[in-house]
């Protein structure tokens, strides 16, 4: 996965709001296609472990908590300059300094329930698909 792909995933808010389409349908809309996708819930110790780059971060329990509370929509996209595009579609972090239009200035409701993840590297997008999917599940 370089260069044209990258990972997301819809976050438990995002999910529990009923906003799994309306996001996936902004992907489709910005030209990103699917190449795996699955619906599923992080325990506490997976959510540690994939975020396990903040473990000294103040927020770091906040998140783990957080994104284990409920189901998330984890999913590989595809599309030229995967990575890049995406963060422009998902908006900044914090949803009052999203550009309209973005996910998170649609979707989010505060800085840490901002609707989506999106990786932040073409080496991150690999490791977080990774993590998720096995090879033979991405198409």
């Amino acid at each position: 996965m370089s260069g044209n792909r990258t990972f997301t995933m819809i976050k438990p808010d995002a999910v529990k709001a009923g906003n799994i389409g309306n996001i996936l349908q902004m992907m489709n809309a910005a030209g990103f296609r699917i190449v795996a996708m699955k619906y599923t819930k992080l325990s506490a110790e997976k959510a540690g472990e994939f975020y396990e780059v903040h473990k000294e971060r103040p927020f770091y329990g906040e998140l783990v908590d957080f994104m284990s509370s409920g189901p998330i929509v984890a999913a590989v996209l595809e599309k030229d300059n995967a990575v890049e595009d995406f963060r422009k579609l998902i908006g900044a972090t914090n949803p009052a300094e999203a550009a309209e239009g973005t996910i998170r200035a649609k979707y989010a409701t505060s800085i840490g329930e901002n609707a989506v993840h999106g990786a932040d590297s073409d080496e991150n997008a690999a490791r977080e698909g990774s993590f998720h999917f096995a090879g033979t599940e991405m198409f």
